[in-house]
């Protein structure tokens, strides 16, 4: 598809006479020839009160028929990841792009943030000879709101030397045996890699996670902010 690893997509759509633009990371990566598949949560109308009509974008996508089609824009981002621990990033848009070469990367994810997280993990544990190691905090709801928690499972299961996985949610169930709350330093101190030259903090999810959860936490812990990059 001439899609990098780190790069989204914009579907835009023409609904009830608006134009609707939205960004989305494909899960797959770029040797899938042909196709791309995209994880969305579909948010209906009437269930959040805060948000009566819903998603536009994606109740738009829900009721697509099979063979209609949409208008895709990309590749989009600031992060490409190059593979053998090595990123191209840009600081902001417009500025050159700066090569950082890591052995771990430590990410943190909300809700959908999970999509460009979820890529990465695919694409370095497909990768024989890629050894960086990454660790995820994913933060939701609740349990059921856990997007793709078996995949995730699956694959901390069988490369438990590369990938470590931890969950917080807001509303526990009964025996519920991983963290409870917002991100906070604790749980960034135990369950991430510890701040240092060799390791790249990932953050993506929703814009008051990011910062009043995110950064503040990793200046408290030190994490050096030129090694650090928000979706």
């Amino acid at each position: 598809v001439g899609l990098p690893v780190g790069q989204h997509i914009h579907l835009s759509a023409k609904i009830e006479d608006n134009l609707v633009i939205r960004s989305y990371t494909p899960v797959t990566s770029d040797d899938h020839k042909g196709y791309m598949d995209l994880v969305i949560k579909v948010y209906f109308k009437n269930v959040h009160p805060k948000f009566p009509e819903g998603g536009k974008m994606s109740q738009h996508l829900e009721n697509m028929k099979l063979g209609e089609t949409i208008d895709v824009r990309g590749p989009s981002g600031r992060l490409i990841y190059l593979g053998g621990g090595k990123f191209s990033i840009k600081t902001l848009r417009k500025d050159p792009a700066h090569i950082v070469s890591v052995k771990k990367v430590a990410m943190i994810a909300g809700g959908t943030g999970i999509t460009p997280m979820l890529q990465l993990i695919r694409y370095i544990t497909k990768e024989e000879d890629d050894h960086t190691e990454m660790s995820l905090l994913f933060a939701n709801q609740s349990e059921d709101d856990i997007l793709l928690k078996q995949e995730l499972e699956d694959v901390a299961e069988s490369f438990p030397d590369q990938f470590k996985l931890w969950y917080t949610v807001d509303r526990p169930t009964e025996g519920w045996k991983y963290s409870t709350g917002f991100v906070s330093a604790e749980m960034i101190q135990e369950h991430l890699f510890p701040p240092s030259r060799d390791t790249l903090v990932l953050m993506c999810g929703p814009p008051p996670m990011i910062n009043y959860a995110c950064i503040p936490n990793l200046d408290k812990l030190h994490y050096d902010v030129k090694l650090r990059f928000a979706y």
